[in-house]
């Protein structure tokens, strides 16, 4: 069953049986007891009232048992004898004895009897007859009146003579009225039970249908944005406030970040090919030329092509590998002497940074030393392009993270320019020729890698009126967790 509509009506309809058919089981249950206990209460009644004509002396002719046909009485002595029975009393179960023809009583003492005279003589009145006070026994059976067979319920009851007889009277009450009610009631609720069972399920699938509605109408759109690929669509978005509006609104800002992810993919790619395309023409022309003209080959320039071809590539594959989320290394890395070996390596650049490395606090961080080494590179480069006199950079303990300055005396960032220099193929000096001015990507893998180390790369001001970038990394004391499974 695929519907979601199906399955709810199902469901709903499966609960609603389960409850209808345990609470239908509970009345019937109640309404029998209740019924059966009136039935009993009425043969206690009866019962008692023979078993008071018994204890006041009246004989087993004189016993008036009230309405025959509707409680037959059976009167039973010590020895299970039946000593009197209601009047057209055919056949009797369930009273421990289906007897229902009287034996002949024994006879009772005469009023001359030695016992009596001695208990005359000692004072006392004659003993009386009475009726036990304890609760009655009950148990359902069968008795034949004038040829009718019927259902009772018996309550037996135990009376004492004026001759010292134990007898115990049973009485009867009819259980058709229960038995009639409880059908009644039964067939009411098996015909009740599969109309309401349907109505359940008619409702359940409507309301389903219609709750579900804006849910085909998202899928639907979804398909046609799948089929087009415009991802410039969105689904709409029910005014209600429940799950699917939510789950309406969370698509189409999915789409959103899928949309922006899709173009700036498309931008890296159209941006990468026109970055490759000219040192490859470049390089292609002076291959060409040196072929025919091996005397005008220009060696050093095609070197330089081909070394910023290598750089690019690899800026390009770092971004890729970034992009794929890989996970940076957690080894312990002091920046102090990174930065120090990076400065070292750029004593014949053009202008040669001036390091600072603070002696106080520990400068380790956890990461990848090779992608940290990249970042505070990429940001000596940037500072070196764009000074005029001093480079400097400084590194120390900052409240817990190591912060890496690099400074210089340039034009520095205008403000409004602050984020989008973190753009991959932006350069705002597009006035110099991309030799100088570089590909415009070391800026975005610096800040890149520092947002995967757990850090920040921003840009400020000077106090020269250069530019300021500041990295913030976590310092190996807030950072240097465990690596879990599967981190490299």
């Amino acid at each position: 069953m695929r519907s979601v509509r199906a399955r709810a009506a199902l469901g709903a309809t499966l609960v609603v049986a389960v409850a209808l058919t345990v609470a239908g089981l509970a009345v019937l249950v109640v309404l029998r007891g209740n019924l059966t206990d009136r039935a009993g209460l009425e043969a206690e009644v009866t019962a008692r009232e023979v078993a008071g004509q018994l204890a006041l002396g009246a004989t087993y002719a004189e016993l008036e048992t009230g309405d025959e046909d509707t409680h037959p009485v059976q009167v039973t002595d010590g020895a299970g004898r039946v000593v009197a029975v209601s009047k057209d009393l055919e056949a009797i179960s369930g009273t421990g004895t289906s007897q229902v023809v009287p034996v002949a009583p024994a006879p009772a003492p005469s009023p001359g009897d030695d016992d009596d005279d001695d208990d005359d003589d000692d004072g006392n009145d004659p003993a009386r007859g009475e009726v036990s006070s304890d609760p009655p026994d009950f148990v359902n059976g069968t008795a034949t009146v004038d040829g009718e067979t019927a259902d009772y319920r018996f309550a037996a009851v135990e009376a004492t003579t004026e001759q010292d007889v134990t007898l115990t009277v049973h009485a009867g009450a009819p259980l058709a009225a229960e038995q009639e009610a409880v059908n009644t009631v039964r067939t009411s609720m098996l015909t009740g039970l599969p109309l309401m069972l349907l109505v359940v399920a008619g409702v359940t699938w409507l309301v389903t249908r219609r709750a579900l509605r804006p849910v085909e109408g998202i899928r639907r759109e979804l398909a046609a944005i799948t089929a087009s690929e415009d991802l410039g669509r969105r689904v709409p978005e029910p005014d209600s406030r429940d799950e699917i509006a939510r789950l309406a609104r969370t698509t189409n800002e999915t789409l959103t970040v899928l949309e922006a992810s899709v173009d700036r993919q498309r931008r890296f790619v159209a941006d990468a090919s026109h970055e490759l395309r000219s040192p490859i023409a470049s390089l292609r022309t002076q291959l060409e030329v040196g072929a025919a003209h091996p005397d005008l080959l220009d060696v050093p320039g095609a070197v330089a092509d081909t070394v910023r071809l290598q750089v690019l590539a690899a800026d390009l594959l770092l971004l890729a590998r970034l992009d794929a989320g890989e996970r940076p290394g957690r080894t312990p890395v002091d920046l102090g002497a990174l930065v120090r070996e990076e400065v070292s390596q750029r004593a014949a650049d053009r202008i040669p940074p001036e390091v600072s490395v603070a002696d106080a606090g520990s400068l380790e961080v956890t990461g990848s030393r090779g992608q940290l080494a990249r970042v505070v590179g990429n940001l000596l480069d940037n500072a070196e392009r764009h000074a005029e006199r001093s480079v400097a950079v400084s590194v120390r303990a900052d409240r817990g993270d190591v912060l890496v300055e690099v400074t210089d005396d340039g034009s520095g960032v205008p403000e409004a320019e602050h984020d989008r220099i973190f753009e991959r193929f932006v350069r705002l000096d597009d006035a110099r020729s991309r030799d100088d001015g570089g590909a415009g990507l070391g800026l975005a893998i610096a800040r890149d890698v520092a947002s995967r180390h757990g850090g920040t790369l921003t840009v400020g001001t000077a106090p020269g009126g250069g530019a300021l970038f500041a990295l913030r990394l976590p310092g190996r004391a807030e950072a240097g967790r465990e690596p879990t499974a599967g981190e490299g």
